[in-house]
């Protein structure tokens, strides 16, 4: 969702206490919409997080790490000649819009005092971050525009900063009670409430506009009452910064707890404004760089696995039709018992079946063309070769199910990478295992595999986990001690997980996290409790010619878990 005008006034005063008198010390730009300054306070340094894109746009403080690149875009370097240095005098909400001015105190070119303007637009498609100097001229922004090609205002190195064009609706920061009521007299109550709302007043967002008729329960009537206490609450500044979530996946977010939805989702609440947005777009961001960093391989693993899975339903069909190669042989025996009462050119046997109970009489056809001698003969080829072809066909069919199996557990891996690295990881094991291709020309991959992700229980025992199936392998065979406890997801693709105990009987708080923590590296982390297979490392082993990941086990236990990314994170070292 976006950052709407109500949630910004919260934030611009959250901001105001912690930026007003810092010293601006570096700037950086992550991405290509983003920018992060660290800040030098009186309570300490802190980093400001500056976004424009289309759907992320916000500020505020973070405690997140970014990757920079390798070399800064422009707008970053210009930025860095202008405001790195500076000291900001104000922060303020022009016009209750959803944009933030950050008014710095600086030095021109010539040395002498000089304030400027970082402005931040969170409109939209049209978000955008400019610096403007001390004539009201812009220096540069992140997205520069003329006029000529969308139709909106120029924002060009040299203008004259206007603000964004006003809404043709009433602003609901400044209509008074009785111009509400007015309003609502007028309005065309065959319409649903929140539509008209969101036609009507500028300030609120689709989710509060839900959220005010929910509370009205829909009704004109109540409607202004609702309003009223709306505004009341902005203007003590009663604000609770609220996450909420849908099956453990980010929704939204709001200034105040939701009800329209019920128990549908759930709602987290936050200290402060920094702190909630932090949350929210850390985990929607990481759930769609997953998702995009792992798109084009997933895309060639699903094309192999597709591939596979329609080969082995070819086989599939090609072993029922060996199905019926033992009454072709008790076929080809009766012909045999029976030579002395046949001539050639013979279309017919009638004979008795003694493979029959009570010996009934039973036609077989014959090829007049051939002796009988030859007919038998004939018989006797189709069975072997039926025979033949099961036995094949079972082996082939049992390792492209085991293939299969391997590819499916491959996409897990994927749907869990956190980073390229992983990716990386992921792709020289399939390379190795001849799924894909070296590229031609390509050299390869001779980088140092990651060690596997490490966390520390509650009681202070380390907790190994593997991040693909080559990682897996490694880790179980050869990092894990005889003595240390390994847990698996029971009949679900997932990661192997090694709790580090010196021989010693796990605490159950240990056991029950390291089994939470395999429980969402798994196929099943969205689906509640799951059974989680425990045992020794002594009692693991890896078959002779298995595929990357396979072991079998004995001697083991089962707890129930789930998967709790909340533990994963406090546990993560």
């Amino acid at each position: 969702m976006a950052l709407d005008a109500i949630c910004l006034t919260g934030l611009r005063r959250e901001l105001a206490d912690g930026l007003v008198g810092a010293k601006i010390d570096k700037v950086q730009q992550p991405e290509r919409d983003m920018l992060l300054l660290s800040l030098r306070t009186m309570k300490g340094n802190k980093k400001l997080l500056i976004a424009a894109g289309n759907g992320n746009a916000r500020v505020h403080f973070t405690a997140l790490s970014f990757e920079n690149p390798a070399e800064p875009p422009m707008f970053c370097m210009l930025l860095r000649k202008h405001i790195v240095g500076a000291r900001i005098a104000d922060v303020d909400q022009p016009e209750h819009e959803r944009m933030l001015r950050i008014v710095l105190d600086t030095h021109d070119e010539m040395g002498d005092e000089a304030q400027k303007q970082l402005i931040v637009e969170m409109i939209g498609r049209s978000s955008n971050v400019i610096l403007v100097g001390p004539d009201g001229r812009i220096l540069d922004c992140m997205r520069r525009s003329d006029s000529a090609v969308d139709g909106a205002r120029s924002l060009l190195p040299g203008m004259l900063y206007r603000l964004p064009p006003k809404q043709d609706k009433h602003s609901f920061f400044t209509t008074s009670e009785e111009e509400r009521k007015a309003l609502i007299a007028e309005a065309d109550r065959t319409r649903p409430v929140d539509k008209w709302l969101l036609d009507t007043f500028s300030g609120l967002s689709p989710l509060l506009c839900r959220e005010l008729s929910a509370r009205s329960h829909e009704d004109y009537d109540t409607l202004s009452e609702q309003m009223s206490a709306l505004r009341e609450l902005i203007e003590a500044g009663d604000f609770q910064p609220t996450l909420l979530t849908e099956d453990g996946k980010p929704r939204d977010f709001s200034f105040l707890p939701i009800r329209q939805y019920g128990a549908a989702v759930q709602q987290e609440s936050f200290p402060d404004f920094s702190s909630l947005l932090d949350a929210f777009y850390a985990r929607r961001d990481r759930l769609e760089s997953r998702r995009r960093r792992s798109h084009e391989l997933t895309k060639q693993i699903r094309t192999v696995r597709d591939r596979l899975a329609r080969k082995l339903v070819v086989q599939g069909e090609e072993y029922k039709r060996t199905e019926g190669r033992e009454e072709i042989r008790k076929t080809a025996e009766l012909i045999t018992a029976n030579l002395y009462q046949l001539h050639r050119g013979d279309s017919e046997l009638v004979c008795q079946d003694y493979y029959a109970e009570d010996c009934p009489t039973v036609r077989i056809p014959l090829d007049p063309l051939k002796t009988p001698q030859q007919n038998a003969a004939a018989m006797y080829k189709e069975y072997n070769k039926r025979k033949a072809a099961r036995a094949h066909l079972e082996g082939l069919i049992d390792a492209g199910e085991q293939q299969l199996d391997y590819l499916n557990s491959v996409l897990e891996e994927l749907a869990l990478a956190e980073s390229e690295k992983d990716i990386s990881d992921i792709r020289r094991e399939l390379t190795e295992t001849g799924y894909l291709r070296r590229p031609k020309g390509g050299k390869p991959d001779r980088s140092r595999p990651q060690a596997p992700l490490r966390f520390v229980s509650d009681d202070g025992l380390e907790i190994l986990v593997g991040r693909s199936n080559v990682q897996n392998d490694e880790l179980t065979t050869r990092i894990a001690r005889r003595t240390d406890y390994w847990l698996h997801t029971q009949k679900v693709h997932g990661s192997h997980v090694i709790l580090r105990c010196d021989g010693l009987e796990p605490p159950a708080r240990s056991l029950e996290q390291a089994a939470s923590l395999a429980a969402y590296y798994s196929q099943g982390r969205e689906g509640g409790k799951l059974p989680v297979d425990y045992t020794m490392v002594r009692f693991v082993r890896k078959p002779s010619g298995a595929l990357p990941g396979k072991v079998i086990y004995t001697d083991y236990k089962t707890i129930l878990a789930e998967a709790d990314e909340t533990l994963m994170e406090r546990l993560k070292r």
